[in-house]
């Protein structure tokens, strides 16, 4: 079942007036080594810029605090003796709310003496120090300030080289020409289930995010050659980070926007204890018109989440995180042709829940071991239906619901600065209860595709050594081990990467690993109905899907704040399912989510292989842009021997985005005005045309036999967003238009045939689409 959901609201801009007072703000946190966690005493970190010169140097527990800093934005360089420089860009310093910091040194393989040592700004840089090739991280800020990105990780790294997003508007991403079911979600250090509203069956996207980004610290993104302790994805890695709360002093930030109400809180639990909360929870704004009354139309959006972040430290070696989120959606309708004539019904329900417990132990200056608790679970429903004579047909219905259980642990050990190791075991216990039932149109009945309930298992291990000859060249090595207890299959996946910094402005960059991806449990227990009425389950047994990873890189610092960067890749991807006739094109490989009850087996191949170029200016005095051109390839092959494209082989993803900010009226004001644009060029991805003749024949779709063999359109989409943001007293208030398709651009996406007109409906790009929103910071 596919949603397009769309908003359209307006709110009135609450104007404010001046001051006249020059206004700061407390810049305070926490400084620890990178590799083991313990803090760092004597550290220093300066305000750049600032006369006189504003700093603070951490104390016995790392902790630093820095007053009367000014709202803004301000960089930070943060030294240590025999650590390596860092540099803070552009953190935003609001009247309304403190800034925490929590950050991390590298030890410098190198003895230093007397030595001036410039700092690099890198603020692509990964959290992750294992991670050396097809990485990068992402700020909160950049999830903001990204025009289109509605706020969504996901739809901000549709800009990166490498990524594509989806043109009906949901958040899905294609990563290098694979599926977005090869995705993995991570938050806190483990696994979770599909983040998002309206969620499908084995999808890893939807229309919404439910974590909202108010929760977010810098996170992690990966497009390739993941490092070993990532398992369970195949194409690009979400590694998600909630920030710690503040534990000095309560805050607040209330928004009213067309995606919804919330608020965020988050302060101490008491004075001079270190502990905090962080939350926040959202309510759909359109759903709240809906039950006011005030809008009424055919399938308004339902949807609620929460999510939350208890920090507990102990004592100064044991240290307790709780994390959750929570989401519920729901949708329901008619679908009318141009007569006003009810063509199809439909209601959907969702829902996910995920609370975990981490703690950290420091055992020495050296080491420290990292134990997870994590309970999830989400259940997923709904029912299509057809006109039939005077009342409405069954189509499909689905009844869904899994939960895990999952206990993590991971130990870092740092041998010396030149030598780092990180070992870890995840077990994963899944539960599951599934029904599923299709119209054969055919015999005009409701089969079962699914009917199931029980229990599973699934064992990761790795290992990950870092070694670090010199300060200019780092190299990882490690092997990945995943294990699925429904049918005892196995993958063991060596990995290896490095970087070379050759001088102060270039780096070579290599990877290589072994990638490997479960279908959801509903593929494995899809049921094929026999001729004599019984099922059969001919998919218990399927091996995993692999891939194999190539990647080199090359960056060049143009200067202290643009970079030049190029990737290229190669991918080989086995062991794929593939539907078990020499005559079929049939592959998971170009599917996205639900299940099939096709006979699949192991022997399908595919390929991806391309170029990926990143032009990018950090944001510095207001002003950013960022450019990436991806020219790539993706084949598959199925057990008839045909290579053919897949269904994502666009050939070409182009973006260039930018914005600046401009300070209005006096500086006293502290009010400031910002655009940020996009424009996206994307080549259209190949499909398979419906063959309306034998669709009518049968009354349900067909596609021709040629899969594949036509192409969409190329789709050009421009993006905008302009606000104000102003410091008034000890609040912050922010106003924002956020437009997606500008020009209101109508390539054509995707196709479906109606049975009840018989006819092709032909589905276009994601229309104008505008959101508003106001947020006050207290």
């Amino acid at each position: 079942m596919n949603f397009r959901v769309f908003f359209f609201l307006q709110m009135i801009f609450f104007a404010s007036s001046g001051i006249t007072q020059s206004l700061t703000q407390t810049v305070r946190g926490k400084i620890t080594d990178k590799d083991t966690q313990t803090p760092l005493f004597g550290a220093t970190i300066i305000v750049a810029g600032s006369d006189p010169v504003q700093g603070a140097v951490t104390d016995i527990d790392g902790a630093f605090r820095i007053d009367n800093v000014p709202v803004g934005r301000s960089t930070f360089l943060i030294r240590y003796l025999g650590y390596e420089d860092q540099v803070l860009s552009n953190v935003i310093i609001n009247a309304g709310k403190e800034s925490v910091l929590s950050l991390s040194l590298i030890e410098s393989v190198e003895t230093l003496e007397a030595v001036v040592v410039d700092a690099k700004e890198n603020s692509a840089e990964v959290l992750n120090e294992m991670a050396l090739v097809s990485a990068r991280s992402f700020s909160v800020d950049e999830t903001k300030r990204f025009a289109g990105s509605l706020n969504d990780p996901a739809r901000m790294v549709a800009s990166y080289a490498g990524v594509q997003s989806n043109a009906e508007g949901s958040n899905e991403i294609v990563v290098r020409g694979n599926s977005s079911k090869g995705i993995l979600w991570r938050l806190e250090g483990v696994e979770i289930p599909n983040p998002n509203h309206f969620a499908n069956e084995g999808s890893t996207g939807g229309p919404i995010n439910a974590l909202n980004s108010n929760m977010l610290s810098d996170s992690d993104f990966f497009t390739g050659a993941f490092s070993p302790e990532y398992g369970n994805a195949s194409s690009g890695v979400f590694d998600m980070r909630l920030r710690r709360g503040n534990n000095e002093r309560r805050d607040y930030t209330a928004t009213a926007s067309t995606l919804g109400l919330d608020i965020t809180a988050e302060g101490p639990f008491q004075t001079g204890y270190g502990g905090s909360y962080l939350a926040n929870y959202r309510y759909s704004s359109l759903a709240l018109l809906a039950e006011a009354g005030i809008v009424e139309f055919g399938g308004v959006p339902n949807y609620q989440d929460l999510s939350y972040l208890v920090n507990l430290p102990i004592n100064k070696k044991h240290f307790l995180t709780v994390f959750g989120l929570g989401g519920l959606s729901s949708i329901g309708g008619e679908d009318e042709n141009d007569d006003g004539v009810v063509v199809y019904k439909f209601d959907f329900e969702a829902g996910l829940g995920v609370t975990g417990v981490n703690h950290n132990f420091l055992i020495n200056k050296d080491a420290f071991i990292k134990n997870t608790v994590a309970f999830s679970g989400t259940f997923n429903r709904y029912n299509d239906n057809i006109p039939d004579g005077d009342g409405f047909k069954r189509i499909d219905e689905n009844d869904i619901t899994k939960s895990d259980i999952r206990f993590a642990s991971t130990l870092n050990y740092k041998l010396d600065p030149k030598n780092k190791i990180e070992t870890g075991a995840i077990l994963s216990l899944n539960q599951y209860s599934i029904e599923g039932r299709r119209l054969n149109f055919e015999t005009d009945q409701l089969e079962t595709g699914l009917s199931d309930e029980g229990n599973t298992h699934v064992l990761q291990a790795f290992g990950s050594w870092r070694n670090r000859p010199t300060d200019a060249l780092t190299i990882t090595s490690g092997i990945h081990y995943l294990r699925f207890g429904l049918n005892g299959n196995y993958s063991l996946e060596p990995r290896l990467a490095m970087r070379w910094e050759i001088d102060d402005r270039q780096s070579i960059t290599a990877g290589a690993g072994i990638h490997s991806k479960l279908e959801s449990i509903s593929i494995y227990l899809g049921r094929e109905r026999l001729d004599d009425g019984s099922y059969i389950l001919r998919n218990r047994d399927l091996e995993i899907s692999k891939a194999a990873h190539w990647v080199v890189g090359y960056d060049f610092l143009l200067s202290s704040h643009t970079h030049f960067k190029v990737e290229a890749y190669y991918q080989h991807l086995y062991d794929i399912p593939v539907e078990n006739d020499v005559n079929s094109s049939f592959s998971l490989s170009n599917e996205v989510e639900d299940y099939t009850t096709l006979d699949l087996v192991n022997e399908g191949t595919a390929r991806n292989y391309g170029v990926e170029l990143t032009l990018e200016r950090y944001l510095t005095r207001g002003f950013y842009y960022l450019g990436t051109l991806s020219l790539y390839e993706s084949f598959y092959t199925p057990l008839d021997g045909i290579e053919r494209r897949t269904r994502f082989s666009g050939n070409y993803v182009f973006n260039f985005l930018g914005g600046k900010e401009f300070p209005l009226g006096r500086p006293e004001k502290n009010k400031v005005l910002f655009i940020n644009g996009r424009i996206s060029l994307v080549g259209g991805a190949p499909y398979t045309p419906i063959d309306l003749e034998a669709s009518r024949a049968l009354g349900t779709q067909v596609d021709v036999d040629d899969a594949y063999s036509a192409r969409w359109d190329n789709l050009t989409t421009s993006n905008l967003a302009i606000g104000t943001r102003r410091n008034k007293g000890k609040t912050t208030r922010e106003f924002k238009i956020d437009i997606q398709n500008v020009t209101n651009a109508q390539a054509r996406a995707n196709e479906y045939y109606i049975e009840a007109t018989e006819e092709i409906f032909t589905s276009k790009q994601l229309p104008f689409f505008p959101t508003i929103s106001y947020s006050i910071s207290f």
